[in-house]
C-alpha cells in the first residue's frame, strides 16, 4: 500500500553518544582568536538517534546541532511510532504534502515568478560616474569606493550566500571561480543549483562579487560559498530548517559573513503562517539560529522583505533576529523604496538596521553576462554584506559585533532611526575610520518601553517622558 509522506522537524531530548565537534580546523582557529569557547552546540546530534530513525523508516534530510534535531520525511504510520520514542522531545510539522498526522493535506502551489524590470534608466554603473544623478552608483552611495581605492575589497573574508538557486553562475566570466570555496544544496530540488530553476542567487551574488569592464561588485576579492536553501515549487517552514542547516555549515567552515536574501512569514499551508507578534527575534527557528550564529562570531546580513506597500507591511524572519544587520531598500537618490518592509521588530528593536540601493540595483544578468537592474531588498542585502566584508578586511582584528556597530553608527539617520530607513544609509569609509572604544554604549533596546512614532521616526515613551533611541530626552 502506497503511503503519503510529510516532512517534520524532530527535536531530541539530548545528544546521547555524540562526541564529534562539527568545526573545521579553520573554524576552531577562529574561535581561539575570538575567545569563543566550544560548547554543547558545537557537537553533532546523537548518531544513536539518527540510526534509530532510519531503522524505523524515516528518511533523515538534514540535522541541526544548534536546535538539536533532524528534518525527516516520514509517513503517518512511521510518525505515530516515532512520537512514542523517548529520545524525541518535540515534533514540528514543517510541510504537509499529505497525510493525517498534521492538520490535513494541502495542494502546494508554485511560487509567483518575479520579473525584474529591464526598462529602467541605469544610473552610472555600479560605480559613481560624474554627471549622473543624485548620490551616484550603489557603491558610491555607501561611500565604499575610498575603501576599494585603499586596497580593501574583502580579501581575507569568507562569505556565504544563502539563496534559492544560482542559474548559470558557474559559467559566468564575471564570477571567477578561483574565489569560490564550494557550494551545497539543502533543498528537495532534483536539478543542480546552477539549473534554470532560479536565477535569484546569481543576481544577488553578482552584486557582491562580479567583476567586468562595466561592473564591480561590493567585495570583489572576498571568497564565497554558495548555499541553496529555498525550494522553488513550495513555500513551507521546511525551508527555514534548510536555512538553519546552511548557517550551521557556514559556522563549521569558518565563514565570516552570510548574506541572506530570503524571508518567511506566509506559507502555502496557512496553518504555518507567522503573526507580527512572532517577529520578535526568538519565535522562529531561523531567528534563533541567527542569534546563535552571531554568538559564534559570524555576521549575518538579511533582507527585510518587499511588503512595504502591502496590507501586511512588516518584516519577515530571519530579519527579525537580534544582533544581525537587516537591510531595507532605497533608490539612487537615497529615498526609501515603497516596497521596502517596515520595522520595528515585535519586541521593539529598530528594523531595518540599515539601507542600501535596492531600487534599480545594478546586477549581472546570468543569461547574458551583461549589466541589468532589479528591485528588491534582496539586492540591497548583498551590498551591505560586501561593505561589511571590506570594512572587516581593513580591520581584521575586529569582532563581528564591532563591524556591525561601526556600520550602524556610520549611518546617516543614526541619531533618529525610522520605521523604514532604520538607522539609514551607512558610510563605509566612516565605519572604517571611526574612533573605536570598547566603552561605547551599545545601541539600546526599547522592548521595555512604549514605542511611538512622530513624523515617521521611532521614539520611546516611559513614564510620560519621550526619548530618542540613544536615550536623549526630547523636550
Amino acid at each position: 500500500m502506497w503511503t503519503l509522506l510529510a516532512i517534520f522537524f524532530l527535536q531530541f531530548a539530548d545528544k546521547s553518544g555524540s562526541n564529534v565537534v562539527c568545526l573545521s580546523p579553520m573554524a576552531q582557529q577562529m574561535r581561539v582568536e575570538r575567545g569563543i569557547e566550544i560548547d554543547s552546540l558545537d557537537y553533532a546530534v546523537s548518531p544513536i538517534y539518527l540510526d534509530s530513525l532510519g531503522r524505523l523508516g524515516a528518511k533523515v534530510l538534514h540535522t541541526s546541532r544548534w536546535m538539536n534535531g533532524a528534518t525527516v520525511e516520514a509517513s503517518d504510520e512511521v510518525m505515530h511510532v516515532i512520537e512514542k520514542c523517548g529520545f524525541v522531545d518535540t515534533i514540528y510539522l514543517t510541510r504537509t504534502d499529505a497525510g493525517s498526522f498534521g492538520k490535513g493535506s494541502v495542494s502546494l502551489r508554485k511560487r509567483e515568478v518575479i520579473e525584474y524590470p529591464k526598462n529602467q534608466q541605469i544610473f552610472g554603473g555600479s560605480r559613481w560616474q560624474e554627471g549622473k544623478e543624485a548620490k551616484g552608483g550603489q557603491l558610491a552611495q555607501l561611500n565604499l569606493l575610498p575603501l576599494h581605492q585603499a586596497g580593501y575589497k574583502g580579501q581575507g573574508i569568507r562569505i556565504g550566500i544563502a539563496d534559492s538557486g544560482f542559474y548559470n553562475a558557474d559559467s559566468l566570466e564575471s564570477l571567477p571561480k578561483d574565489q569560490w570555496l564550494g557550494y551545497a544544496d539543502f533543498t528537495d530540488e532534483e536539478k543542480d543549483i546552477f539549473s534554470p530553476t532560479s536565477n535569484h542567487g546569481s543576481l544577488c551574488l553578482s552584486a557582491i562579487m562580479a567583476q567586468s569592464v562595466d561592473y564591480e561588485g561590493a567585495a570583489r576579492e572576498a571568497e564565497y560559498y554558495l548555499f541553496r536553501t529555498e525550494e522553488s515549487s513550495t513555500e513551507s517552514p521546511k525551508e527555514i530548517d534548510n536555512w538553519v542547516a546552511a548557517i550551521e555549515m557556514a559556522d563549521s567552515l569558518g565563514l565570516h559573513i552570510v548574506s541572506t536574501s530570503l524571508g518567511y512569514r506566509t506559507f502555502d499551508d496557512e496553518q504555518f503562517d507567522f503573526a507580527y507578534a512572532d517577529m520578535d527575534g526568538k519565535s522562529s527557528r531561523g531567528a534563533q539560529a541567527a542569534t546563535i550564529a552571531v554568538s559564534k562570531g559570524m555576521l549575518l546580513v538579511v533582507a527585510m522583505g518587499n511588503d512595504g506597500n502591502k496590507t501586511w507591511h512588516y518584516l519577515s524572519t530571519p530579519s527579525d533576529a537580534d544582533n544581525i544587520l537587516s537591510v531595507g531598500a532605497v533608490d539612487v537618490a537615497g529615498k526609501i523604496a515603497e516596497f521596502s518592509s517596515y520595522g520595528p521588530s515585535a519586541d521593539g528593536r529598530v528594523k531595518p538596521e540599515v539601507c542600501a540601493m535596492g531600487s534599480g540595483t545594478l546586477l549581472i544578468d546570468p543569461s547574458t553576462n551583461e549589466v541589468t537592474n532589479g528591485n528588491g531588498t534582496s539586492f540591497a542585502c548583498p551590498l551591505i554584506a560586501g561593505m561589511a566584508a571590506c570594512v572587516w578586511s581593513a580591520l581584521p582584528d575586529a569582532t563581528n559585533m564591532e563591524i556591525r556597530e561601526r556600520i550602524i553608527r556610520s549611518a546617516d539617520r543614526y541619531s533618529q532611526p525610522h520605521e523604514q530607513y532604520g538607522y539609514g544609509i551607512p558610510n563605509a569609509w566612516q565605519a572604517y575610520r571611526m574612533q573605536w572604544s570598547t566603552n561605547l554604549q551599545p545601541i539600546i533596546r526599547v522592548s521595555t518601553a512604549q514605542k511611538i512614532f512622530i513624523n515617521g521616526q521611532i521614539y520611546i515613551q516611559k513614564k510620560g517622558i519621550i526619548y530618542d533611541l540613544l536615550g536623549n530626552k526630547i523636550e
